[in-house]
Protein backbone atom coordinates (compact mmCIF):
# COMPACT_ATOMS: atom_id res chain seq x y z
CA UNK A 1 0.00 0.00 0.00
CA UNK A 2 1.84 3.04 -0.99
CA UNK A 3 1.27 6.81 0.05
CA UNK A 4 -1.78 8.67 0.23
CA UNK A 5 -3.47 7.41 -3.09
CA UNK A 6 -3.01 3.77 -1.67
CA UNK A 7 -4.37 4.87 2.02
CA UNK A 8 -7.36 6.69 0.35
CA UNK A 9 -8.15 3.55 -1.66
CA UNK A 10 -7.85 1.72 1.26
CA UNK A 11 -10.45 3.69 3.53
CA UNK A 12 -12.63 4.02 0.73
CA UNK A 13 -13.29 0.76 -0.45
CA UNK A 14 -11.79 -2.09 2.17
CA UNK A 15 -14.97 -2.27 4.05
CA UNK A 16 -17.16 -3.03 1.09
CA UNK A 17 -14.66 -4.93 -0.32
CA UNK A 18 -14.09 -7.26 2.90
CA UNK A 19 -18.19 -7.87 3.02
CA UNK A 20 -18.45 -8.40 -0.98
CA UNK A 21 -15.90 -10.85 -0.53
CA UNK A 22 -16.26 -12.88 2.52
CA UNK A 23 -12.54 -11.97 4.29
CA UNK A 24 -12.59 -13.23 7.22
CA UNK A 25 -8.91 -11.81 7.71
CA UNK A 26 -7.12 -8.94 6.00
CA UNK A 27 -3.04 -8.72 5.79
CA UNK A 28 -1.91 -5.35 4.38
CA UNK A 29 1.77 -4.63 3.82
CA UNK A 30 2.00 -0.97 5.10
CA UNK A 31 6.04 0.14 4.66
CA UNK A 32 5.42 2.28 2.16
CA UNK A 33 2.63 3.99 3.74
CA UNK A 34 3.99 7.15 4.53
CA UNK A 35 5.17 9.25 1.30
CA UNK A 36 6.13 6.50 -0.38
CA UNK A 37 8.57 5.09 2.37
CA UNK A 38 7.57 3.70 6.18
CA UNK A 39 4.96 4.11 7.93
CA UNK A 40 4.07 6.15 11.14
CA UNK A 41 1.90 4.91 14.31
CA UNK A 42 -0.73 7.15 13.30
CA UNK A 43 -1.33 5.87 9.82
CA UNK A 44 -0.68 2.39 11.23
CA UNK A 45 -3.84 3.23 13.28
CA UNK A 46 -5.83 4.51 10.47
CA UNK A 47 -4.52 1.40 8.22
CA UNK A 48 -6.30 -0.73 10.96
CA UNK A 49 -8.95 0.92 11.32
CA UNK A 50 -9.80 1.08 8.02
CA UNK A 51 -10.03 -2.87 7.80
CA UNK A 52 -6.76 -4.19 8.07
CA UNK A 53 -6.44 -7.11 10.72
CA UNK A 54 -2.40 -7.06 10.52
CA UNK A 55 0.03 -5.11 9.34
CA UNK A 56 3.29 -6.26 7.75
CA UNK A 57 6.25 -4.22 7.13
CA UNK A 58 10.00 -4.36 5.22
CA UNK A 59 13.21 -2.50 4.83
CA UNK A 60 11.84 0.63 4.94
CA UNK A 61 10.49 -0.64 8.27
CA UNK A 62 12.62 2.11 10.22
CA UNK A 63 12.74 5.28 7.90
CA UNK A 64 10.22 6.73 10.16
CA UNK A 65 11.88 6.97 13.43
CA UNK A 66 8.74 7.59 15.53
CA UNK A 67 7.04 4.03 14.55
CA UNK A 68 10.17 2.80 16.34
CA UNK A 69 8.45 2.55 20.05
CA UNK A 70 4.88 1.86 18.70
CA UNK A 71 6.20 -1.46 17.24
CA UNK A 72 7.83 -2.47 20.36
CA UNK A 73 3.77 -2.14 21.79
CA UNK A 74 2.19 -3.46 18.89
CA UNK A 75 0.49 -7.39 18.21
CA UNK A 76 -0.80 -6.20 15.23
CA UNK A 77 1.55 -4.03 13.13
CA UNK A 78 4.93 -6.51 12.90
CA UNK A 79 8.33 -6.43 11.19
CA UNK A 80 10.24 -8.77 9.81
CA UNK A 81 11.65 -11.39 12.05
CA UNK A 82 15.09 -11.65 10.66
CA UNK A 83 16.01 -8.34 11.95
CA UNK A 84 18.81 -8.06 15.09
CA UNK A 85 16.62 -9.71 17.58
CA UNK A 86 17.70 -6.39 19.51
CA UNK A 87 15.65 -4.53 17.53
CA UNK A 88 11.86 -3.08 18.89
CA UNK A 89 8.61 -5.31 17.33
CA UNK A 90 7.76 -8.64 16.54
CA UNK A 91 8.17 -10.87 13.95
CA UNK A 92 5.12 -12.29 13.82
CA UNK A 93 1.89 -12.56 15.48
CA UNK A 94 -1.68 -14.73 15.88
CA UNK A 95 -4.63 -12.48 15.48
CA UNK A 96 -8.39 -13.79 15.45
CA UNK A 97 -10.11 -14.32 12.17
CA UNK A 98 -14.10 -12.59 11.67
CA UNK A 99 -15.27 -15.93 13.28
CA UNK A 100 -13.10 -16.17 15.71
CA UNK A 101 -10.34 -18.68 13.97
CA UNK A 102 -6.44 -17.48 15.65
CA UNK A 103 -4.96 -16.85 12.10
CA UNK A 104 -0.96 -16.83 12.55
CA UNK A 105 1.15 -14.26 10.29
CA UNK A 106 4.83 -14.38 9.80
CA UNK A 107 6.86 -11.28 8.09
CA UNK A 108 10.29 -12.57 6.83
CA UNK A 109 13.07 -10.42 4.48
CA UNK A 110 14.57 -11.89 1.57
CA UNK A 111 18.22 -11.66 1.36
CA UNK A 112 19.16 -10.39 -2.36
CA UNK A 113 19.47 -6.30 -1.90
CA UNK A 114 18.13 -6.53 1.57
CA UNK A 115 20.75 -7.84 3.69
CA UNK A 116 18.59 -9.02 6.65
CA UNK A 117 20.91 -9.81 10.24
CA UNK A 118 20.10 -13.60 9.37
CA UNK A 119 18.74 -15.44 6.77
CA UNK A 120 15.45 -16.30 6.42
CA UNK A 121 15.51 -19.76 6.02
CA UNK A 122 17.89 -20.27 9.41
CA UNK A 123 14.85 -19.06 11.42
CA UNK A 124 11.85 -19.94 9.35
CA UNK A 125 10.87 -23.43 10.50
CA UNK A 126 10.83 -22.23 14.19
CA UNK A 127 8.69 -19.33 13.28
CA UNK A 128 6.15 -21.97 12.05
CA UNK A 129 6.55 -23.85 14.72
CA UNK A 130 5.61 -21.24 17.40
CA UNK A 131 2.71 -20.06 15.05
CA UNK A 132 0.99 -23.53 14.54
CA UNK A 133 1.39 -23.94 18.17
CA UNK A 134 -1.24 -21.12 18.50
CA UNK A 135 -2.89 -21.51 15.03
CA UNK A 136 -3.59 -23.95 12.02
CA UNK A 137 -4.04 -21.11 9.70
CA UNK A 138 -0.59 -18.94 9.01
CA UNK A 139 0.35 -16.93 6.27
CA UNK A 140 3.49 -15.64 5.85
CA UNK A 141 4.49 -12.26 3.68
CA UNK A 142 7.97 -12.52 2.38
CA UNK A 143 9.10 -9.57 1.60
CA UNK A 144 11.99 -9.59 -1.26
CA UNK A 145 13.17 -8.65 -4.52
CA UNK A 146 14.58 -11.86 -5.95
CA UNK A 147 11.59 -14.10 -7.34
CA UNK A 148 14.00 -17.38 -7.07
CA UNK A 149 13.98 -16.96 -3.02
CA UNK A 150 9.99 -15.82 -2.64
CA UNK A 151 9.50 -19.32 -5.10
CA UNK A 152 12.25 -21.19 -2.64
CA UNK A 153 10.06 -20.42 0.50
CA UNK A 154 7.21 -21.22 -0.53
CA UNK A 155 8.25 -24.50 -1.95
CA UNK A 156 10.17 -25.20 1.39
CA UNK A 157 7.04 -24.49 3.40
CA UNK A 158 4.34 -26.41 1.07
CA UNK A 159 1.62 -28.21 3.56
CA UNK A 160 3.04 -26.88 6.85
CA UNK A 161 1.45 -23.30 6.22
CA UNK A 162 -1.60 -21.73 4.52
CA UNK A 163 -0.03 -19.30 2.18
CA UNK A 164 3.60 -17.69 1.49
CA UNK A 165 2.34 -14.11 -0.10
CA UNK A 166 5.45 -12.17 -1.92
CA UNK A 167 5.99 -8.63 -1.31
CA UNK A 168 7.92 -5.91 -2.20
CA UNK A 169 8.46 -5.07 -5.82
CA UNK A 170 5.17 -3.62 -6.39
CA UNK A 171 4.09 -5.63 -9.32
CA UNK A 172 1.53 -8.47 -9.32
CA UNK A 173 2.66 -11.74 -10.83
CA UNK A 174 0.67 -14.10 -12.90
CA UNK A 175 1.78 -17.25 -10.63
CA UNK A 176 -1.12 -17.50 -8.20
CA UNK A 177 -1.25 -21.07 -7.32
CA UNK A 178 -1.44 -23.60 -5.15
CA UNK A 179 0.70 -26.17 -4.54
CA UNK A 180 0.58 -29.95 -3.78
CA UNK A 181 0.68 -30.07 -0.41
CA UNK A 182 -2.31 -27.72 0.01
CA UNK A 183 0.24 -23.99 0.72
CA UNK A 184 -1.27 -20.86 -1.81
CA UNK A 185 1.39 -18.89 -3.04
CA UNK A 186 2.24 -15.93 -4.99
CA UNK A 187 5.87 -14.31 -6.19
CA UNK A 188 3.96 -10.65 -5.61
CA UNK A 189 0.64 -9.30 -4.56
CA UNK A 190 0.95 -6.45 -6.06
CA UNK A 191 0.31 -2.71 -5.37
CA UNK A 192 -2.23 -0.92 -4.29
CA UNK A 193 -1.51 2.93 -5.20
CA UNK A 194 -0.75 5.06 -8.23
CA UNK A 195 0.28 2.77 -11.13
CA UNK A 196 0.57 5.85 -13.37
CA UNK A 197 4.46 6.07 -11.80
CA UNK A 198 7.46 3.91 -12.01
CA UNK A 199 6.70 1.51 -8.70
CA UNK A 200 4.70 4.15 -6.87
CA UNK A 201 7.04 7.17 -7.86
CA UNK A 202 6.52 10.14 -10.11
CA UNK A 203 7.54 8.51 -13.50
CA UNK A 204 9.62 11.78 -14.56
CA UNK A 205 11.87 11.54 -10.96
CA UNK A 206 12.72 7.82 -11.18
CA UNK A 207 13.72 8.12 -14.99
CA UNK A 208 16.01 11.07 -14.09
CA UNK A 209 17.52 9.17 -11.22
CA UNK A 210 18.03 6.38 -13.34
CA UNK A 211 19.27 8.93 -16.34
CA UNK A 212 21.50 10.83 -14.35
CA UNK A 213 22.88 8.24 -11.55
CA UNK A 214 22.34 11.93 -9.54
CA UNK A 215 20.23 11.91 -6.15
CA UNK A 216 16.56 12.81 -6.86
CA UNK A 217 13.70 13.36 -4.17
CA UNK A 218 11.18 10.82 -4.88
CA UNK A 219 7.53 11.83 -4.86
CA UNK A 220 4.73 9.51 -4.62
CA UNK A 221 2.42 9.55 -7.79
CA UNK A 222 -1.58 10.00 -7.99
CA UNK A 223 -2.36 8.57 -11.09
CA UNK A 224 -4.40 4.98 -12.38
CA UNK A 225 -4.92 3.72 -8.40
CA UNK A 226 -5.88 0.72 -8.46
CA UNK A 227 -6.09 -2.15 -5.57
CA UNK A 228 -3.87 -5.35 -6.10
CA UNK A 229 -3.83 -7.86 -3.61
CA UNK A 230 -4.58 -11.77 -3.23
CA UNK A 231 -7.59 -13.72 -2.19
CA UNK A 232 -6.86 -17.20 -0.34
CA UNK A 233 -9.67 -19.87 0.97
CA UNK A 234 -8.34 -22.11 3.24
CA UNK A 235 -10.29 -24.88 5.31
CA UNK A 236 -10.42 -25.16 9.02
CA UNK A 237 -7.14 -26.84 8.88
CA UNK A 238 -4.85 -24.08 7.37
CA UNK A 239 -5.36 -26.53 4.05
CA UNK A 240 -5.67 -23.41 0.98
CA UNK A 241 -8.04 -24.39 -1.72
CA UNK A 242 -7.61 -21.74 -3.59
CA UNK A 243 -5.99 -18.20 -4.55
CA UNK A 244 -6.77 -15.44 -7.29
CA UNK A 245 -5.16 -12.33 -7.92
CA UNK A 246 -7.20 -9.38 -7.00
CA UNK A 247 -7.02 -6.43 -8.87
CA UNK A 248 -9.55 -3.46 -8.48
CA UNK A 249 -9.90 0.02 -10.26
CA UNK A 250 -10.03 3.39 -8.27
CA UNK A 251 -12.12 5.19 -8.27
Amino acid sequence: MVGAPGRKAVEDRLPQMRQDLGVGVCIMNGENAADGIGITPKLAERLLAAGADVITLGNHTWRRSEINHYLAGSERVIRPANFPAAAPGRGWTVIPAADGTPVGVINVLGSLFMEPAISMFELIDDLVESARESAKIVVVDVHGEATSEKVALSRWLDGRVTAVLGTHTHVQTSDARVQRGGTAAITDAGMTGPHDSVIGVKGDLAIRRMRTGMPVRFETAEGGIRIEGALVECDENGRASAIEAVRVEYP
